[in-house]
């Protein structure tokens, strides 16, 4: 991995490797542009890769911007350990009771101060919540607690998902999902 500096679009990030397939960019959250190739094609072709997509590395970069400026500020090690002790006392016996009412079942649960997710669920049927649950009202959690429940038997957002999820939460997915939108994380 190389940094360069690029003189309209900041730090680049020129990842090469033999196994890679095609070009591909990113930008991180921070702004940082990855570009990454494969080293037959060489560092010039990528460059010019780099060269073409310039506008839609800028719209990218503003995005994430916006988006930065959006997240709240970290919380200080008192208000994370506060909110743990929290999670670790209430999602737990929430996420039980849920699965039990709904007939879901997981293979274990873990609370992490994530900032991107609120929940994930992975392929072996194991919670991931965020601590920073607790700074939503309870029928928020459940919702996200759903969501996760319902990935055991769908590991997608396909429609059946959605439908089992909707049905679940008797019909109130779209509403739920639209008031979750006006928090944030951490």
């Amino acid at each position: 991995m190389t940094k360069i500096e690029h003189p309209e679009l900041g730090s680049i990030l020129l990842v090469s490797s033999p196994r890679l397939r095609r070009i591909t960019l990113t930008v991180r959250r921070d702004g940082v542009v990855r570009l990454s190739y494969p080293t037959q094609v060489g560092r010039e072709r990528a460059l010019n890769f780099l060269a073409e997509k310039k506008a839609w590395v800028v719209r990218a970069q503003a995005r994430a911007a916006e988006r930065a400026a959006l997240m709240p500020p970290a919380a200080d090690k008192d208000e994370v350990e506060a909110l743990r002790a929290a999670a670790k006392a209430d999602l737990p016996l929430r996420v039980a009771r849920l699965a039990e009412q709904t007939q879901l079942r997981y293979a274990g649960l873990t609370i992490r101060a994530a900032r991107t997710r609120w929940g994930s669920c992975s392929g072996k049927n194991q919670i991931s919540l965020s601590l920073y649950l607790m700074r939503l009202p309870e029928h928020l959690r459940d919702f996200i607690i759903l969501h996760e429940l319902c990935h055991t038997i769908h590991h997608n957002h396909s429609p059946r998902f959605h439908a089992l999820l909707d049905g679940l939460l008797g019909g109130r997915e779209a509403a739920l999902r639209r008031e979750l939108r006006s928090y944030r994380i951490g």
